[in-house]
């Protein structure tokens, strides 16, 4: 559910205080149709702005379709004059969450091709004001939200590790978290990953490391035990995303498909 606020707020942003150029009378109909091919998601809030202003919205697709080029994935009906003010806002939100679900789904795609268990998941490097539209893209393109905020998990960096050490940072956090509350450790090397899941780690973070120094942390891990998580991260790209997800991690994580998708290409047509 957008709030209501939410949604003025961005359509304050795009009207200005005298709004002239939508002062059309009488009543109209849209469609928004895709200019590519893709993966949809974001017409719940596109939706909501359409809505906000007593035009009527439906879908013609939910989240997670491929919608192809030349398809109508929402159809609207009202006042032209509302019609028109919402329809960038619209576009501008859907066209982003899109492009957010379609980076999404070439990213497991490559990591189906080599491990169907391995996930793909986002980070929290998301636009502010946007992460729910963005997290809610990333499940429909087929990932996994990750944390969607600090209350979420207790993530140990290396900034913790720096001023407690790993053993002392770790200690520290779980007598602060709740019982129910997972505890993720950051490693760069791959000698850390056992130290970090011997500390109380539920999951390794294997930030940076190279696909080979992957492995090598994943095996040390497996060689303590089976149930310590393990995660890569740290500029990986979909290309590299088969590299990794032939490493043995549980998770791939990738801040690039909430901070660099391309924006699927959504034109709105009216009448």
């Amino acid at each position: 559910m957008i709030p209501d606020s939410t949604v003025e707020d961005w359509l304050q942003e795009d009207l200005g205080h005298h709004d002239v150029t939508n002062e059309v009378p009488g009543e109209t109909t849209g469609r928004l149709v895709a200019r590519e091919p893709g993966i949809v998601a974001g017409l719940d809030v596109a939706c909501a702005v359409f809505e906000y202003l007593d035009v009527t919205a439906e879908r013609a697709a939910e989240a997670g379709d491929r919608v192809e080029s030349g398809g109508t994935v929402l159809r609207v009906a009202g006042p032209a004059r509302e019609v028109l003010r919402g329809e960038r806002v619209a576009v501008n939100l859907a066209g982003h969450a899109s492009g957010v679900a379609t980076k999404t789904r070439r990213a497991v795609e490559a990591a189906r091709e080599v491990d169907d268990g391995v996930a793909i998941a986002a980070t929290r490097k998301t636009t502010p004001g946007l992460r729910g539209v963005e997290k809610r893209a990333v499940v429909a393109g087929g990932g996994d939200t990750h944390r969607l905020d600090l209350s979420h998990m207790v993530m140990v960096k290396e900034n913790h590790v720096a001023e407690m050490g790993l053993e002392g940072a770790v200690e520290h956090f779980r007598e602060r978290a709740s019982f129910a509350t997972k505890i993720e450790v950051e490693v760069e090397r791959p000698e850390d990953a056992p130290r970090a899941a011997d500390a109380g780690a539920d999951i390794v973070l294997l930030d940076n490391m190279r696909p080979d120094e992957t492995a090598e942390a994943v095996a040390k891990l497996r060689e303590r035990d089976d149930d310590t998580l393990a995660e890569a991260s740290g500029g990986i790209t979909v290309a590299d995303v088969p590299d990794y997800a032939a490493t043995g991690v549980d998770v791939i994580s990738l801040g690039s498909l909430t901070h660099s998708a391309d924006t699927l290409d959504y034109s709105f047509r009216t009448g």
